[in-house]
């Protein structure tokens, strides 16, 4: 919480932890546009000049455009201050290696080593580099030119796509309105003031895309969107004004991708919908499923060669782009479809399997949370002996059309307890079986 546990003291101070854990070298670092953004990039400027890095400042940028900066620069790293789908009283750190993938868990680990030891690298005054007032022009263009690349502009051109798409005023305000612009769309952008205050929360879910939806169904949209604070994660509304689920972002986006290039792999992770499995299976294509968190899915991405990838809260991953959730880059690819085939974004969700998808959040005292997610493995070990059990991130029950995962969250304190079935009735049993597990 910004000005509360989130101070300048503490980013700088995790700013020459990172500096000390990649070394000095160039590192670029950007912002979301939140109203916190400018204090804590400068804090953090503070820290890696301070180490001696050559530190270029984006400013406000779309994380997945620095992402592809960094791998292509031979940049040792870089810092995005953002807390993505969070409410405007939050902020980040988000740490980069030098190949664009975020931090995995054992670099954070080394990194909160470094950080509690406090024994940072710094350079004497004749040793720090001035800084690079860069901005993000370059890094969105080259980012925008490789979307456009993927897709067949003359084709979406020639569609003439009306497009709604809220970026929430965050970083990619005005690199969506570019985007659409470079594939001929007709579009209709709004919250696209960078700076400005959030109109409402940025994670793309049905609460927060209800203006986007009356954009669509009064202008005859043939798709809108929705891009939270950072570019990672896509909302999207159908042509009919129908609101996907978080989920369907990747599910949509795996179904298009398989109908046209059957088999291979798909990685996403536990807590995705089982409508991924349902499309793969279709396509004769196999799943594979990790750990939450765009890191252990871009990982296991890469490793396995994956086609498609991404996670269930509106991230999706193109390999052939990069390895990074990127929502511009999704909303292209769904774009290309629709005039690629001539169907609708409500037709192709309409043949995606349908699963209701429950989420409730828990608020515990950090103290206690360990406890409470022990106490819930262990019962569901040994009352849910008919269920498929996996305790890789929390803990999962897997059942035929069914599942439960009980998990803390990585960013609050909080155990989130997700169910997902055929049935809201059998969902609901679920998640008051997964409150049961974690409150005794």
């Amino acid at each position: 919480m910004v000005g509360e546990t989130f101070t300048p003291h503490l980013v700088a101070q995790f700013a020459e932890a990172f500096a000390t854990c990649v070394g000095r070298g160039k590192v670029y670092i950007c912002d979301d546009a939140r109203r916190s953004g400018s204090m804590a990039r400068g804090a953090a400027i503070s820290g890696l000049l301070a180490a001696g890095c050559k530190t270029y400042d984006l400013g406000v940028c779309p994380i997945p455009s620095m992402q592809r900066t960094i791998a292509a620069s031979g940049a040792v790293g870089g810092i995005a201050v953002s807390a993505g789908h969070n409410s405007e009283d939050w902020n980040a750190l988000k740490f980069i290696r030098a190949d664009g993938f975020y931090f995995n868990a054992r670099e954070a680990d080394e990194l909160l080593d470094v950080y509690h030891a406090g024994e940072f690298e710094r350079a004497g005054w004749d040793k720090i580099v001035p800084l690079e007032k860069t901005g993000s022009s370059g890094a969105v263009s080259e980012h925008i030119a490789a979307i456009v690349g993927m897709t067949d502009v003359r084709r979406i051109k020639k569609a003439g796509l009306k497009v709604a798409v809220d970026t929430c005023n965050g970083a990619c305000s005005e690199a969506a309105s570019e985007l659409l612009d470079a594939l001929g769309c007709k579009t209709v952008a709004i919250n696209a003031e960078p700076g400005e205050p959030f109109p409402h929360d940025p994670e793309p879910n049905a609460a927060n895309m209800r203006q986007t939806r009356s954009i669509v169904r009064a202008v005859g949209c043939d798709a809108g969107f929705m891009l939270d604070t950072a570019g990672e994660r896509l909302g999207i509304v159908t042509d009919d004004g129908t609101i996907l689920p978080e989920d369907y972002t990747l599910a949509l986006c795996v179904s298009i991708w398989l109908s046209s290039n059957p088999g291979g792999l798909v990685v996403t992770n536990l807590s995705t919908t089982g409508a991924i499995d349902a499309v793969a299976k279709k396509h004769k294509a196999s799943v594979m499923r990790t750990r939450i968190g765009q890191a252990y899915v871009a990982e296991a991405a890469a490793k396995h060669k994956a086609a498609i990838a991404g996670e269930g809260s509106g991230g999706v991953i193109f390999p052939r782009l990069h390895y990074a959730c990127d929502g511009m880059a999704a909303m292209a690819f769904i774009l290309d479809f629709i005039a690629r085939t001539g169907s609708t974004v409500s037709a192709a969700a309409a043949a995606i399997p349908k699963f209701v998808t429950l989420k409730k959040n828990a608020q515990l005292d950090f103290s206690v949370i360990h406890r409470a997610i022990h106490h819930a493995r262990t019962e569901a070990k040994t009352r849910y002996s008919n269920a498929n059990v996996d305790l890789s991130d929390g803990v999962k029950l897997g059942w035929a059309n069914s599942w439960l995962h009980i998990r803390p969250s990585n960013t609050e304190p909080i155990i989130r307890v997700m169910a997902e079935a055929r049935s809201e009735k059998r969902a609901r049993e679920l998640i008051a079986i997964g409150e049961e597990l974690i409150g005794g």
